[in-house]
């Protein structure tokens, strides 16, 4: 029977021989599991093998920061826009109250310079209307003597007519302004009647018209007086027909 050969009911009888190609073979194995759990191109030893086989345990708490971060830069992001949109409907409100206030501005200036035009017409019609009253010029004579005073009779409202006027001349004086009665009653009481329409001195003075002459011998201030006596007496010197 050969040697080394197991029969059976006999325990194997290892010599030194097996040991150790038992112990190779272990080591061979152990190598070769290492070789394979090293990732490509990297060196390590059998005892660097048995730590990469370790379990390996990710912490959480380095996503939650990266996520925090992420949701801070977002509301960042968002109050910067919205900080952007209120600045931008801040300016528009800003332009619009300055283009209100320039606008207003615009028209109080527009209504100002209406205002100014307006009264400077007014004053210049003012000017007009004077210079041409006085301006206006009346003829040293009989006609322009009555014209005259017709004119300030009206702003005296004092009735009367041209031709009322004409013909109680004509009976008292006839025209003439320096005539004087030295033989009727007044003239005996030492009043006699003069000028235009024979007024007394008495009379006269007691009818004057403002703005015309004291002299009962001005053509414009004799008839005037005698027109407001007749208006108080008779209504208007239209009405006298006779010595009044």
């Amino acid at each position: 029977m050969p040697k080394n050969i197991i029969t059976p009911g006999h325990s194997p009888k290892l010599t030194k021989v097996h040991k150790l190609s038992i112990a190779g073979i272990a080591t061979l194995g152990a190598a070769a599991l290492a070789f394979t759990a090293t990732p490509s191109g990297a060196h390590t030893t059998t005892n660097d093998a048995a730590v990469s086989q370790a379990p390996v345990a990710f912490g959480q708490q380095p996503i939650k920061d990266v996520k925090a971060s992420i949701t801070d830069q977002m509301a960042g992001a968002s109050l910067k826009a919205q900080s952007i949109a209120a600045k931008k409907t801040a300016d528009a409100a800003v332009v619009k109250k300055n283009a209100e206030a320039a606008r207003k501005a615009t028209a109080a200036k527009a209504v100002q310079q209406a205002r100014v035009k307006e009264q400077a017409a007014s004053r210049s019609v003012q000017r007009v209307q004077f210079e041409t009253v006085a301006a206006k010029s009346y003829t040293n004579n009989l006609d322009g003597w009555i014209h005259e005073s017709l004119d300030i009779m009206k702003k005296h409202k004092i009735p009367g007519s041209y031709h009322g006027l004409y013909k109680n001349i004509m009976r008292e004086s006839s025209g003439n302004p320096r005539a004087i009665n030295d033989w009727d009653i007044n003239a005996i009481n030492g009043i006699p009647s003069k000028g235009l329409l024979q007024v007394i001195p008495p009379t006269f003075k007691a009818y004057h018209v403002a703005g015309t002459s004291w002299n009962i011998y001005d053509p414009v201030a004799n008839i005037t007086a005698a027109c407001n006596y007749a208006a108080d007496k008779y209504g208007s010197m239209d009405n006298v027909n006779s010595a009044y």
